[in-house]
């Protein structure tokens, strides 16, 4: 009886979960990146869990250490390669990009320390401590809480300036997911429903869940953050691919409003929130879809360079080419 309830578990709990990732059809893409503006790399570094934003199994970092890096973070189900087309964007405006990229079964709280990890020994290839982390969705998680660690003596330098940028992050938790975060019901079940949920997310059951202590008990960010932008999705009535007659055959809502608002974090003395109208994949661009709306934002808030008028055919262009 006990396998037969486990299985009804895993029924109810496969489709809960899915639907707390951005699941969409994707081709991997190896090419590399085009260098459009990009200044000339003076550095060839190799860096465990981060690399170049494609598929390509080769992951080392070229980049020129006297000019800012974004880091890229995505979500669940996803890879550096889904983030090459905003990275070309990134390069079109002559900033550097590079991808993390971690197993997302995998601990947030160990995920987060390795991406740690990684930032500090980037840190040590650049002269000047410039850098901004974006993450979206489960990526935006892992990002915020890196940054509550104090970074080494590096970031203290004059004139670092260490930016994070969150988009579409359930930083209230995943509320499709308050059925594996309800104690009483770890005891009912003799321990089969805990199992279940870990059979679905791995090591990161219970802490993406409404009641965890990763989700309500956010530390505060390191002091040497200069900002942390905060980019808020309205995702209600969103759509992500429509039939020959119009209608929506699947939707782009995965977060609601209040799973990506959080009473503490938003109390961040730094940071700005920033709510736009855009579905959870539709926000960072997907197929035949330009990420336009972040795009906006970002330059907005100076975290990517403005288009100058005699570019903008151009970037029209690229956007076509790319999505």
């Amino acid at each position: 009886m006990s396998k037969n309830y486990l299985t009804f578990l895993l029924i109810i709990l496969f489709p809960v979960f899915f639907t707390g990732c951005s699941v969409s059809s994707y081709v991997p893409d190896p090419q590399p990146l085009q260098s459009g503006r990009l200044p000339i790399p003076n550095k060839m570094v190799t860096i465990q869990n981060l690399g170049p934003c494609t598929d390509s199994p080769d992951s080392t970092l070229h980049f020129n250490s006297n000019h800012p890096i974004t880091v890229l973070v995505h979500g669940c189900n996803g890879s550096a390669g889904r983030f090459r087309s905003l990275a070309q964007l990134f390069a079109f405006h002559g900033q550097q990009a590079v991808c993390y990229s971690y197993d997302d079964r995998d601990s947030l709280v160990d995920i987060s320390e390795q991406l740690v990890t990684a930032l500090d020994e980037l840190s040590g290839h650049i002269e000047h401590q410039n850098l901004t982390l974006i993450g979206h969705s489960m990526g935006g998680l892992v990002a915020r809480k890196a940054m509550e660690q104090e970074r080494s003596d590096r970031w203290q330098q004059d004139g670092s300036n260490l930016k994070l940028v969150t988009v579409s992050a359930p930083l209230g938790g995943i509320e499709v997911a308050r059925t594996c975060g309800n104690k009483l019901l770890h005891w009912l079940t003799l321990g089969l429903l805990p199992a279940s949920c870990w059979a679905v997310s791995g090591d990161n059951w219970y802490q993406i869940t409404p009641q965890s202590h990763f989700i309500q008990s956010p530390g505060p960010l390191s002091p040497t953050l200069k900002g942390y932008l905060k980019i808020v999705t309205d995702e209600s009535q969103t759509c992500r691919r429509i039939n020959a007659k119009g209608k929506c055959i699947e939707d782009d809502y995965i977060f609601s409003l209040s799973e990506q608002y959080n009473p503490i974090i938003d109390q961040y003395p730094m940071i700005t929130n920033v709510e736009v109208k855009a579905g959870h994949v539709e926000i960072v661009g997907y197929k035949d879809v330009a990420p336009r709306k972040l795009l906006s934002i970002l330059q907005d808030q100076e975290v990517l360079a403005p288009t100058p008028k005699e570019r903008q055919v151009a970037l029209e262009r690229l956007l076509a080419e790319l999505y």
